[in-house]
Formats: structure tokens, C-alpha cells, sequence
């Protein structure tokens, strides 16, 4: 099946480049870290048109509190962690961390929110409702991408790209309790989502494998996509993860048991590399920069 176009494009001002998205289905919003910009990227997600965009810093993890609406970033360089009203298209508070952030992820259940260092060793972990720094999570390698939530048990998955593996934190004692290494042919660990109704960790690597396994680690199946993939997006209803890279955007289904199946294709601009899944309509949220032409972003639907 393809996927084509369910909106059509839209340019979003300033040419500088994106990285992670994510879309709050409930409130019908898409956000992406506008990172050349500084500045969160809000769009709605049934017309597709860019509501604004607010200045923040230098960002890249993006996560949405359910409760509220607002939004959480990670502030690379600068060294925090920011709140966004992105109604009032404001910065509310931010709290100051130890090191540059990259990838981020919010447990509502405690009000953590974890973001991991840029080519560092540690996850630092901010008390929502306080903005205050609670801890700091001390990691092995020097790598660490992206990370999920288990809304469960709470623990939380953090891939460690350079030694291939992803290790399980426990969020009481914020310690590393258990390392799991990937797959042999699962290099360069980018994307990484967690399944919570089949109890699924999916991890890609950039070589151009998707490796699913369960939260003992053991391996449950592992798919060919394309290879230098960066970042992928699950929809915990449908079970479906999107993943971008190399001028592809890939659709598979998580399964039961066994390896995930695509399920959907789209060639997609060179430098799309981050997407979001809209769990309401199914559409594929995806955002890309073309030198010379500029920043879009636009929804893919499934042709089924």
C-alpha cells in the first residue's frame, strides 16, 4: 500500500531545519522542534495550516502533558528543559539542567520528565509541576537517542547508540536495572517506541533494521526497512509506527507476536527525517527542509 498525501504541504516560515514532532491527538495539534529557528512549531492537525510557532531556544525533544495541553521541550544547548503554553504561544517556566538535552519523554502518572543528554552519559529528570531538576540517571556509553515511557510499570527505555543496546530505568531509584543488547544487525540505534498493550519495545537502527522485543528483552521480530533512520512514531490504538530517513517514509504494524509488517511506503524529501502519528485519523505528520525551497510540513493518510 502507499501512503499519499492527505493535506497538501504547507510552507512554514524560515528555512532551518527540524527535529523530533509529536501530535497531541486529543486537542488536534502537531508540533515540531523548529531547530534552526529556536522555536516549537504548532500546527492543526485537521486543516494542516501553521497556527504559529514560539520561541524557545535551541530545541529538540518535544512532549505533550495530556492534561494540560502544554508542552515540554528539550533545549539542547541551552542546557534546560521548557514548558509551553502553546495557546497563549508562551514559555512558562524552565528548568535549568547539567548538560545539553536531546530527546525527551514525559510520564504523567509521576509528573517525570526525562531528557536525555546530547552525545552524553546521563538523563536528567525534571519534576513537572515544580520545574525543579529531581535527579540525574547515570547511563552507560556515550550515545544515548531516543527514549519511551512504559505507562504501566513506569520504567523507562533509553537507547545507547554507540555500544547497541537499550537499557530500562527504574523511576523510583532512577538507576539503570537492565541492559539489553540489540540485534547484531541493529547498528547505530536512533528511533526507539514502546507498544504498551503488547509490552513491545521497537528499536531501529540506522543500518536499516526495525527490532522488536518484549520487556524481558527478548527478541520478538525484526523487519528490513530503509536504513538511516532517525526518528519513529507509534500509535499505541492501531499498534502502527511510522519511521523516516533516506527519502522514505516507512508504515509498519506492530504484531502480537512475531516481526512488525509494513504496511505502507512514500518516497518523502531527502531531509525528512522526524514524523508523528495522529492517533485520531491514522495520518502521518511528517516535516522536511529543501534548500532552496524551504520548510513544509504536511499529513500522509494510508491508501488502503
Amino acid at each position: 500500500m502507499a501512503l499519499v498525501p492527505a493535506l497538501p504541504p504547507q510552507p512554514v516560515p524560515v528555512f532551518s531545519g527540524f527535529d523530533y514532532v509529536t501530535v497531541d491527538a486529543q486537542r488536534r495539534r502537531v508540533y515540531a522542534a523548529h531547530t534552526g529557528s529556536e522555536a516549537l512549531l504548532i500546527v492543526d492537525a485537521d486543516s494542516g495550516n501553521v497556527l504559529g510557532q514560539v520561541r524557545v531556544g535551541p530545541l529538540h525533544g518535544v512532549a505533550v502533558d495530556p492534561a494540560t495541553g502544554h508542552v515540554f521541550t528539550g533545549n539542547g544547548t541551552d542546557d534546560s528543559v521548557s514548558e509551553v503554553d502553546p495557546e497563549t504561544k508562551t514559555v512558562l517556566r524552565s528548568a535549568d539542567v547539567d548538560g545539553k538535552v536531546d530527546a525527551i519523554a514525559y510520564d504523567p502518572s509521576n509528573g517525570h520528565i526525562y531528557a536525555d543528554e546530547d552525545d552524553g552519559t546521563r538523563i536528567f529528570v525534571v519534576d513537572a509541576k515544580t520545574m525543579k531538576s529531581i535527579g540525574t540517571v547515570a547511563l552507560p556509553g556515550h550515545k544515548p537517542e531516543y527514549l519511551s515511557v512504559d505507562p504501566q510499570s513506569h520504567d523507562v527505555y533509553q537507547n545507547i547508540s554507540d555500544l547497541g543496546e537499550f537499557v530500562v530505568v527504574d523511576p523510583s531509584t532512577l538507576k539503570v536495572k537492565q541492559t539489553i543488547a540489540t540485534a547484531p544487525d541493529v547498528t547505530n540505534n536512533h528511533p526507539l517506541q514502546y507498544d504498551p498493550a503488547y509490552g513491545h519495545i521497537v528499536v531501529g537502527g540506522k543500518n536499516g533494521t526495525l527490532a522488536v522485543y518484549d520487556r524481558r528483552g527478548k527478541l520478538v521480530g525484526k523487519t528490513a526497512i530503509q536504513p538511516s533512520v532517525d526518528q519513529c512514531s507509534l500509535d499505541p490504538q492501531s499498534h502502527e509506527i511510522a519511521c523516516a530517513g533516506s527519502g522514505q517514509i516507512t508504515l509498519l504494524r506492530d504484531e502480537p507476536s512475531g516481526a512488525p509488517q509494513i504496511v505502507g511506503t512514500a518516497k518523502a524529501a531527502r531531509g525528512a527525517h522526524t514524523l508523528g502519528i495522529d492517533s485520531k485519523t491514522g495520518n502521518v505528520w511528517v516535516v522536511w527542509s529543501e534548500e532552496g525551497s524551504g520548510d513544509f510540513v504536511q499529513a500522509l493518510r494510508n491508501a488502503k
